[in-house]
């Protein structure tokens, strides 16, 4: 009996607290959380610190943005018609030569006496048509004899320039003045016909070659000026004119190469550099320009976060200008973006000169979020901006 008392007591306290929890539970779901959550939501954020810069009408003119190449005016590598032992060497690398300069000279050992035994019969050969011409005078030979003569006169003298072309093949000298590149052969190597034996280029001036698409055919011309920048001199800025637009427009990428000329006194440009290219094309134009920085681009649209004041005046009332440490709210406003220069970047639209825009912490805002005006803040520009 008192067993039986015992259980229904424990069963008892038992259904108690769980009725007890459930009922706790049951409180903190449907009574305390939406109230916690009705506190939270009806507090509104503090305000964000910005920085903000103010978009402003710029003068741009169209800039055509390229990636070229540089190649030299003329630039060969420098190799024998002829096969042989090279037997002597007249420059080495990296030496500046004039046109016409000796380079090298290739054994003509054999050329030399072939040109002594040519000389020997071409001398015997005139001999003989001397003679046929005296006995022509007295009637002793006849024309045939004479014009006999006469031809082997002249395959003679041909044998004699033939073996002397290939003696001045074998000098091999600069076809025209530059900078000689790495010497590729030795003192006593042999060559065959065509082997590079080093390099020639015309460093002054120098050409870059680079495509642009064919819808910039119609603001593109000669004489036109284009700046350069290089990896090697980060920060200077080569300038040289349009020369040629070719008559082409690949097909497979329907983009048109155009070549530019530099002057190249220093030969601080050498060919196959990597050349990042822009063209001012067209007559300079207002724009409204703002910071890279103030552009948040995504899939979806380019936007920006424009201030206004967080109460607007009614009755059509000018705002009044947004100076002071006072709270404002952010638009979000999707712009459509124009050309680059610089750090600065066009805005089509979306943006009006004069209007503050926000430069600096961006992330943490949404539309219509309120923003404290950071004066001191500011990302501060790179000397030298990265190359695209």
């Amino acid at each position: 009996m008192k067993r039986s008392f015992k259980r229904s007591f424990l069963f008892g306290v038992v259904f108690l607290l769980l009725v007890g929890l459930a009922g706790g539970l049951a409180y903190v779901q449907f009574v305390f959380k939406p109230v916690m959550v009705k506190s939270f939501l009806s507090k509104a954020p503090p305000p964000a610190s910005v920085a903000v810069t103010k978009a402003r009408s710029d003068e741009w003119a169209q800039i055509v943005s390229a990636i070229g190449s540089f190649r030299a005016v003329q630039g060969v590598d420098v190799a024998p018609q002829v096969g042989g032992v090279i037997t002597a060497i007249h420059a080495d690398s990296g030496q500046d030569v004039a046109a016409g300069a000796p380079l090298f000279d290739i054994d003509t050992s054999v050329e030399e006496a072939d040109l002594k035994n040519n000389l020997a019969t071409l001398k015997n050969a005139q001999l003989t048509l001397d003679r046929q011409q005296k006995l022509t005078l007295t009637g002793n030979t006849t024309k045939a004899s004479v014009d006999s003569a006469e031809a082997a006169r002249d395959s003679a003298a041909a044998s004699v320039q033939r073996v002397r072309a290939l003696i001045e093949q074998k000098k091999i000298v600069a076809p025209f003045a530059g900078r000689l590149g790495i010497r590729k052969v030795d003192l006593g190597q042999y060559v065959s016909p065509g082997t590079a034996l080093i390099s020639l280029q015309e460093l002054d001036p120098i050409f870059v070659d680079f495509p642009v698409p064919e819808q910039a055919l119609a603001e593109l011309k000669p004489g036109q000026e284009v700046d350069v920048g290089v990896d090697t001199f980060p920060g200077r800025v080569f300038r040289g004119k349009v020369q040629t637009i070719d008559a082409r427009v690949d097909p497979s990428t329907r983009n048109v190469m155009i070549r530019a000329v530099f002057e190249n006194k220093d030969h601080a440009l050498r060919p196959g550099m990597f050349a990042n290219v822009s063209v001012k094309a067209g007559a300079p134009h207002s724009v409204v320009t703002l910071p890279k920085t103030a552009v948040t681009f995504s899939l979806y649209g380019d936007a920006v976060y424009v201030v206004v004041p967080a109460d607007p005046p009614s009755g059509g009332a000018q705002a009044k200008p947004i100076v002071g440490d006072v709270t404002y709210k952010v638009e979000r406003r999707f712009v459509r973006t124009g050309d680059s220069q610089g750090d600065r970047i066009a805005i089509l639209s979306g943006v009006k000169p004069g209007e503050l825009v926000v430069s600096e912490g961006q992330i943490k805002l949404r539309a219509g979020a309120l923003v404290h005006i950071n004066h001191k803040a500011g990302l501060v520009p790179r000397s030298v901006l990265p190359r695209e």
